[in-house]
């Protein structure tokens, strides 16, 4: 199953990338996974242009609200996708905060605050 990402979470990326001023055409968004947190896993989020041979990847279209098109583009190490396979990608901005949720169907339990996971 791919890593998916909600459209919500899809334009904060775009705004992201042209608020850094980072080539759209190249840059990444990089998922992964490494051990720690109150969970046992904590979850990676990097935007980057470096692709290694073995990444996973994938592409997702949305439209701005222009309408003018965009991609992202998804990319994960094999090690880190046997916890992210199926994994949904979201971003809320609630009075209690913002920023990044995961929805992983891998995971057997995560933290209140959404950051790290168990398998």
């Amino acid at each position: 199953m791919p890593i998916l990402i909600t459209e919500t979470a899809a334009r904060e990326l775009d705004t992201t990338i042209l608020y850094q001023e980072l080539d759209a055409s190249k840059t990444c968004l990089r998922v992964g996974v490494k051990g720690g947190g109150c969970s046992g896993f904590s979850y990676i989020l990097d935007l980057t242009e470096n692709l290694k041979e073995n990444d996973e990847t994938w592409e997702h279209s949305f439209k701005r609200s222009n309408d003018e098109p965009f991609t992202v583009r998804i990319i994960c190490d094999p090690k880190s996708y046997l916890y992210l396979n199926g994994l949904t990608i979201d971003y809320k901005d609630a009075i209690m905060g913002r920023g990044f949720v995961f929805d992983n169907p891998n995971a057997s339990t995560s933290c209140g605050c959404g950051s790290s996971f168990s398998a």
